[in-house]
């Protein structure tokens, strides 16, 4: 097996969790199977917010892995996801980020769809002057959009091509479901988007959103100004089925800074300019001064003191990727919290105060292992080699835990 060869069903159901090929970032046949079996197959897949879709006829265009899908409020004011692809000949339908449609019209030979995805109309369906035109037995019934099944949960809209997936509450479990309304289950409101193209794999990021110990080494600015440091409480809890995490920090009345000797800025006495950026208002019953709840596969939601936001990843290929983010505000905000989280949502995104390397170090680790030798392995074993809530953020339980996600799909033959 060379880096870019693929490894077969039997090879991936045996995979060690903590010792995970190079090879499965790299292959472009793996994609393929990925999008058969995780994103067309047991996984729930994030796709939006039901914020984005204000009224009857609203929708977005995004992506189910590979695949190209509409989200959109029905006339009745039902949640639909359906395939952006014409029954007729398969092009797209949808071309718009977002918009409003009474109807879904196919631009190459007009065939027509509702809101629920069913064939309305097509042109020329008697022909022109008795001549042509659909033949009596065309089933319109038979030629609508492709529909996936929809779950919501506290506002995030998950889809599934399985048409009888698991209940979503029992996919993220109970833990998750939990943080996930703690964090925004109430009525919310969007107070920015933007996006961000990266030049890895997809699983490379999921998996840094799962690394809880590199907080304190690659983000300078968590450490230089106390925001995310290991001295500090917090842990790493991981839902029954083993696929969800949640990373979180507790706040703590003093810090230890002989355990960061080695960290200059801490050294130099760096300072903000204006401290207002980093200053958190109380906002939980509980101590999470931060959090990141990771959903296999695709969904990353965010707590960074009152920064909050949702992040969707979609894959792009074996070495690409985009991660579209939508920062969150609460409702009933006073103006006072609604700036204090705009200050604050500068410390996260593409070219966050502590997220910018996020951007950056998937793509030091794709091009490192671009020529890796056949049977070459990551070696993920900080914290052991378990899948298990602990608490501790100097672990890596939780990656281990969507390489358990990810054999549970790929390694079952379909």
């Amino acid at each position: 097996m060379t880096a870019t060869a693929t490894l077969s069903p039997r090879d991936i159901a045996q995979l060690d969790v903590a010792r995970v090929p190079y090879a499965l970032h790299t292959a472009p046949d793996i994609e393929v199977r990925e999008q058969r079996c995780i994103f067309e197959g047991r996984a729930w897949v994030y796709v939006g917010l039901d914020l984005e879709l204000a009224g009857p006829g609203s929708f977005k265009t995004t992506w189910v892995g590979s695949t190209p899908v509409i989200v959109l409020r029905d006339e009745d004011g039902e949640i639909r996801v359906l395939v952006n692809r014409c029954a007729h000949k398969g092009s797209l339908i949808c071309f718009q980020q977002e918009g409003t449609a009474k109807t879904l019209s196919c631009p190459y030979h007009n065939w027509v769809y509702d809101l629920k995805g069913d064939l309305e109309r097509v042109a020329f369906a008697n022909g022109v002057r008795g001549k042509g035109g659909l033949p009596a037995d065309f089933d319109y019934a038979r030629n609508g959009l492709r529909r996936l099944s929809v779950a919501i949960f506290a506002g995030l809209i998950f889809a599934s091509f399985d048409p009888s997936p698991p209940a979503i509450e029992e996919y993220l479990g109970s833990r998750v479901r939990h943080h996930i309304r703690r964090t925004i289950g109430r009525p919310m409101k969007i107070i920015g988007t933007y996006r961000q193209q990266m030049h890895n794999n997809w699983k490379l990021y999921m998996e840094n959103t799962r690394d809880s110990y590199h907080a304190s080494l690659l983000h300078v600015f968590f450490t230089t100004f106390r925001l995310n440091r290991l001295d500090m409480e917090g842990g790493m809890a991981i839902s029954e089925n083993q696929w969800n995490s949640i990373s979180y920090t507790e706040s703590v009345e003093s810090f230890d800074d002989a355990a960061y000797n080695g960290n200059r800025a801490l050294q130099s006495g760096t300072k903000l300019a204006d401290p207002s950026m980093v200053k958190q208002f109380k906002e939980f019953d509980d101590r999470i001064v931060s959090s990141i709840t990771s959903v296999f596969p695709n969904l990353i939601m965010q707590q960074i003191g009152n920064s909050l936001a949702v992040r969707q990843l979609i894959p792009r290929g074996p070495g690409e990727c985009e991660l579209v983010w939508i920062l969150l505000g609460a409702q009933d905000d006073d103006q006072e919290r609604h700036l204090a989280r705009i200050k604050q949502a500068n410390l996260v995104g593409p070219a966050g105060l502590v997220s910018l390397e996020d951007g950056i170090i998937g793509n030091f680790i794709q091009r490192g292992i671009r020529h890796a030798a056949p049977g070459d392995k990551a070696v993920i074993r900080m914290g052991g080699d378990e899948v298990a809530s602990v608490q501790s953020r100097v672990t890596e339980t939780a990656v281990r835990g969507f390489w358990k996600a990810y054999r549970d799909c790929m390694g079952d033959p379909q």
